[in-house]
């Protein structure tokens, strides 16, 4: 069974991780106080600024398919923000190693300066590569260095609670993703236009994300040595859920791109009704942040984390049944809360099988570099499954690769501690 070693050593800290550990050093965690619940608090404005902005990309689809990218496809269109994912997630192999070795605000204060200065210039563009540029890449590398040390930092605080800490972190995503749909709805249509309407969002961003960068802050002391650590991947455990993730990240995000469109297309929402849905799923995967996490705390994270990516893998397969209003409001409210615990338990996850708190960033920012392929190509697949087979072809392609990646992440489970029963 692989054991997970805690020390601040540096010896350990270098070392490779032995897949059956060695002797258990303890560490202790507050496991509460003001200043852990306030990175906490950091950390959930991190998140709503990023991933949950990210959640509202199904409202820039739709209105570049009818204004400015009118001549594009939905799957060229998807790019740009398949192109955001990836480099967010990409990001977070130096995002995570900077935040071991240099401490949150060290990463998060230019982060934040490049982040806003990429949706400046989003207001700005007119064609389709300054889009890719702008809100694409600069975009998704801001959010990347943003985010990984938002979450890390709530590892160094938590332990028995950690699962319930990081949902409610990521809650902040869900009320974000709430925000920024009605808000950019809103804008866009609105009096304001697109040019004002996103550059206005931008300063309330950067205002938010001010106060993340005072709350947010390690609490061990800095790594030292190499940037990287490439031996983690020796550890099959690590290895193997880094692939689950992957997986179940490929075919997550689909419906945040796609749902708007398929209720136009497909259940004759109108044009304003349809946005809604993305706000609905995003506050019911608030509470799918929260309440899963709470139950991983005593059932074990890894378990938690296995159940809730099958669950969401059944239920996207189960989109294309949703024909009518009531039906798809229904299965968006479904969606929403078992995809919301995705996002929030697979750092835990990973926390699990790091051998000290002081690799945590590095761990996750590693396996999140390469979750970013999944990012990058999940849904400009389904766009171009859509564009050619229909609705039925795009959610078998989301359901089956979350049920495969589920599969995976219960593998890694097993090796990590094969004890059937164990909470972990």
């Amino acid at each position: 069974m692989e054991k997970n070693e805690a020390t601040s050593s540096r010896t350990d800290i270098e070392a490779a991780p032995k897949p059956h550990g060695a002797a258990h050093h303890q560490v202790s965690f507050p496991d509460g106080g003001l200043r852990a619940w306030l990175v906490v608090l950091g950390a959930m404005i991190v998140l709503g600024c990023s991933f949950g902005y990210l959640s509202a990309f199904g409202v820039y689809e739709t209105y570049y398919l009818q204004n400015q990218l009118q001549g594009y496809s939905p799957s060229a269109i998807a790019w740009i923000g398949s192109f955001q994912v990836f480099c967010q997630f990409a990001s977070g192999i130096f995002a995570g190693s900077f935040f071991d070795r240099f401490g949150a605000r060290a990463v998060m204060i230019p982060a934040t300066i490049v982040y806003v200065f990429a949706m400046m210039m989003t207001s700005l563009c007119k064609e389709y590569y300054q889009f890719i540029l702008a809100q694409g890449v600069l975009g998704g590398l801001g959010v990347g260095f943003l985010f990984t040390p938002a979450l890390s930092a709530i590892n160094h605080y938590f332990m028995r609670k950690r699962g319930i800490a990081i949902g409610i972190g990521a809650g902040g995503s869900s009320i974000g993703g709430v925000l920024f749909p009605i808000a950019l709805k809103s804008a866009l249509y609105g009096k304001l236009g697109f040019g004002w309407g996103v550059r206005i969002i931008a300063f309330v961003v950067l205002a938010l994300l001010c106060i993340a960068c005072v709350l947010v802050k390690e609490r061990f002391p800095h790594r030292q040595g190499a940037l990287f650590l490439p031996k983690a991947f020796l550890q099959l455990s690590y290895t193997v859920f880094t692939a689950g993730v992957f997986l179940a990240m490929w075919g997550m995000f689909v419906p945040f791109f796609y749902l708007s469109s398929y209720a136009i297309e497909q259940t004759h929402f109108s044009n304003a009704l349809a946005f809604y849905l993305l706000a609905i799923m995003n506050a019911a995967s608030l509470f799918g942040r929260i309440i899963p996490g709470f139950v991983a705390d005593r059932l074990g994270r890894m378990n938690m984390f296995v159940f809730i990516v099958v669950a969401t893998g059944i239920i996207e397969l189960c989109w294309p049944k949703a024909s009518s209003h009531v039906g798809l409001i229904v299965w968006t409210i479904f969606y929403g809360f078992f995809s919301g615990a995705v996002i929030s338990l697979f750092s835990a996850g990973f926390a699990q099988l790091t051998p000290s708190p002081q690799m945590i960033g590095t761990y996750i920012g590693q396996a999140l570099a390469i979750i970013s392929i999944a990012g990058l190509t999940g849904s400009p697949i389904a766009g171009t499954l859509l564009d050619s087979y229909g609705w039925e072809a795009t959610s078998i392609f989301g359901g089956v690769s979350l049920l495969v990646g589920g599969g995976l992440a219960a593998a890694a489970r097993f090796l990590y501690n094969p004890d059937l029963l164990a909470l972990v």
